[in-house]
């Protein structure tokens, strides 16, 4: 028997802290959704995050994908507690990087809540950071199974593509509030900048993850409705509209097309053998 398969102290103490921090990261989902009686995040600081509040902002509908992934990070938290993860290599590669999302996300909706919005913009682009580096050591192993393959990279996909997304807007908020002018380019120029800059992302996401489809379908959402938010309310912008939607179908075209030529490689490798 492998030392890998016996579990550790240590094993233990990472599935205790995965958990934990789920429940932190829930309990702030509670309290950033206003549910609590707190102001509901697209209504703090100042607004700065409404859907109003830039041309990268998406429309309030958008947010409803955060459901989806706190449900698969609640699932992933409970699934690693069981006996079998606690020694299972991939519990050992990522569950301390799974944990520092979760509460880098609790951080986040704090540090908005108290109206500290440059320190969201920092925090954000760590839970960035995490989540691509979590991303990264996924894609160089294989899950074990269908509940691992949902759970654990489904959701981590869904959680990365979305704040892919979420941080673009976070930091044009960031830039609005401390009064940075784009050098005279004007919104409508730097939003079609950031927009592409995004639809980038989603394509280098494709190239490195090999076409996985959760990254893609969650950033690719967020600009969906960030092209829904510019045809209605206060910031009506074509150039921003057309630019989000070029970018989501780009976004979805590379990764489908990535996917379908890495699995037909991999047949005809296995065809040669």
């Amino acid at each position: 028997m492998s030392s890998t398969s016996i579990a550790t102290r240590s094993d233990r103490a990472r599935q205790i802290t995965v958990a934990v921090s789920a429940v932190i990261a829930v309990v702030g989902a509670f309290i950033g959704s206003g549910a609590a009686g707190g102001t509901p995040i697209q209504n703090a600081a100042g607004g700065a995050l409404g859907a109003d509040s830039t041309p990268i902002a998406p429309a309030g509908p958008a947010f409803s994908i955060w459901s989806v992934i706190y449900l698969g990070l609640l699932a992933y938290a409970v699934w690693q507690l069981l006996p079998a993860q606690a020694s299972a290599p991939r519990q050992r590669l990522v569950g301390y990087w799974v944990a520092a999302s979760l509460v880098l996300n609790a951080a986040w909706i704090l540090s908005v809540q108290f109206d500290q919005l440059a320190l969201s913009c920092v925090v954000i682009v760590l839970l960035l950071a995490v989540l691509a580096r979590t991303f990264l050591l996924l894609v160089d192993g294989r899950p074990t199974g269908l509940v691992e393959t949902i759970v654990l990279d489904g959701t981590m996909g869904l959680y990365l593509g979305w704040v892919s997304i979420a941080t673009a807007a976070n930091l044009t908020a960031g830039l609005t509030v401390a009064g940075f002018e784009g050098f005279g380019w004007g919104e409508d120029t730097w939003a079609v900048i950031v927009l592409a800059v995004a639809a980038l992302v989603g394509v280098l996401l494709a190239i490195r993850g090999r076409g996985r489809l959760t990254p893609a379908a969650s950033l690719a959402w967020g600009l969906a409705w960030v092209a829904v938010s510019r045809t209605t309310g206060e910031l009506v912008s074509q150039p921003a509209m057309i630019a989000a939607i070029v970018a989501a179908a780009v976004v979805v075209i590379a990764t489908v097309g990535i996917r379908i030529a890495t699995r037909t490689s991999t047949r005809g490798q296995g065809t040669q053998r």
